[in-house]
């Protein structure tokens, strides 16, 4: 069902929408947490640091579907606001369109140069050929991942957060299921990992889309839309471009985190990895809030409703912080019980302690890094995609910065300690670039 989200009580209409997401955000993890638990638990700690290192290079592809999803998201949003269907659909043909061309060129340059990229991040000789085995599979199955998270955008857009939740509850708990069957009965080792995500992303991606197409039949256009609009396409690209960008520098950034990582051996990567799972748990949660105070905003601001965005602001720094309370309780009692999730006692002994010195470190400072989650929701939502780098960037350089200079200093400690001051300074950017904002003066998306 699609929701007006220019209608309501701004707290109710944020929780209502974004409750869904959550719940989508946890099983979309799921996938990740699985690979990690199914290769620490039946296979070893060398499978486990495999799948973690792997998994950071994984983010640059993750990064351009967000950035499609988020872009195709916002434009949607605003044309369905403003109730220009037409235009709506043509965002939608537009983007998948737009999508496949620029799907094909990743998978291109991912499978060329996989193995370069495993040895720029200096990854371990014991673990090369899982990586990279890992890592080409998931570069096969990344149509189905980019596609995917453009259906999952246009869903959010038209105010329909449940649809997605279903696809994703289901091909997660199948995505467990035969991670087991694979690794376990078949003896695939990681590459059964692999290619079990590979088939569960592949039909979840395949009905969302059947899914979108049905909605889309719904809406009565007046005028017919085009297939594909430059000029829609140049809407789409304002948006999408900055969130590609955000997300492939701190993709890029984590990898040369992972490099200053992996130099400290497997066990202490095994530990990283499991508990950075954990972390990108929470912190997907928290993005996924701030994409749906993104839709909030967009709509709004397309019926002109400029009062409501501050409102929506307000609301959902509230909502985040009750997430964000369980959650630090969670990591810092009981994050080694967390950590043993993904690595057996005897031969993790080492890693688990590494990871949950990482959870203590950085869990009470969810609720800055929250907080700029929300606030970048709304500079991405409001068009303001200028301020919405400024302050992404701000927190990377800092995070890598901080890294080198601490690590030397510090040691594995200090590594750690980079995400906390990252997040402050972040977080105190975001929240000045956007109460100079005037609204009312800036309708349109920029």
């Amino acid at each position: 069902m699609n929701k007006d989200l220019t209608q309501g009580k701004p707290l109710s209409t944020l929780f209502k929408f974004c409750l869904p997401l959550f719940g989508s955000i946890i099983f979309q993890q799921l996938y990740n947490l699985a690979d990690s638990f199914v290769a620490g638990k039946f296979i070893g700690e060398g499978a486990l640091a495999a799948v973690g290192n792997s998994y950071e290079i994984t983010l640059i592809f993750i990064a351009f579907a967000f950035g499609c999803n988020v872009g195709c998201s916002v434009i949607v949003s605003k044309y369905f606001g403003a109730k220009d269907y037409s235009k709506l659909k043509t965002t939608v043909t537009t983007s998948l369109i737009s999508g496949l061309v620029l799907c094909a060129i990743l998978m291109l340059i991912g499978l060329i140069g996989s193995s370069s990229l495993l040895t720029l991040i200096k990854t371990p000789d014991d673990i090369f050929a899982d990586s990279e085995l890992y890592l080409d599979i998931y570069i096969w199955g990344f149509p189905f991942v980019m596609f995917y998270n453009i259906a999952t955008g246009i869903f959010a857009a038209l105010g329909d957060s449940k649809t997605p939740f279903f696809f994703l509850m289901a091909s997660s708990l199948a995505n467990i299921a035969m991670d087991i069957l694979f690794v376990a009965v078949f003896k695939m080792g990681v590459g059964g990992v692999a290619w079990a995500t590979f088939i569960c992303q592949g039909i979840s991606c395949i009905l969302a889309l059947l899914f979108v197409f049905l909605r889309l039949k719904k809406l009565r256009n007046l005028v017919k839309g085009k297939l594909f609009s430059l000029n829609i396409l140049k809407e789409i690209s304002i948006i999408a471009l900055p969130s590609i960008l955000q997300q492939s520098f701190i993709s890029v950034g984590n990898i040369v985190i992972q490099s200053v990582i992996n130099s400290y051996g497997t066990s202490f990567i095994a530990g990283y990895s499991g508990a950075i799972k954990l972390n990108n748990l929470v912190i997907t949660s928290f993005t996924t809030l701030g994409n749906g105070v993104s839709n909030y905003t967009s709509q709004n601001l397309g019926a002109k409703k400029y009062k409501r965005v501050k409102q929506g602001f307000f609301s959902g720094l509230f909502l985040v912080w009750i997430l964000c309370v369980p959650l630090v309780v969670l990591y810092m009692t009981l994050g080694p019980v967390l950590m043993k999730l993904f690595l057996n006692e005897g031969d993790g002994e080492t890693a688990i302690s590494i990871g949950y010195q990482f959870l203590l470190i950085i869990s009470p400072f969810y609720f800055v890094v929250s907080s700029k989650l929300v606030t970048d929701g709304i500079l991405r939502g409001g068009g303001k995609m200028g301020r919405f780098m400024i302050a992404t960037f701000v927190d990377l350089l800092i995070r890598i910065g901080a890294v080198y200079a601490l690590s030397s200093l510090f040691g594995s400690n200090g590594i750690f300690w980079a995400w906390p001051i990252g997040w402050v300074i972040g977080t105190i950017v975001s929240i000045i670039l956007y109460l100079t904002i005037k609204w009312e003066k800036t309708p349109q998306l920029e």
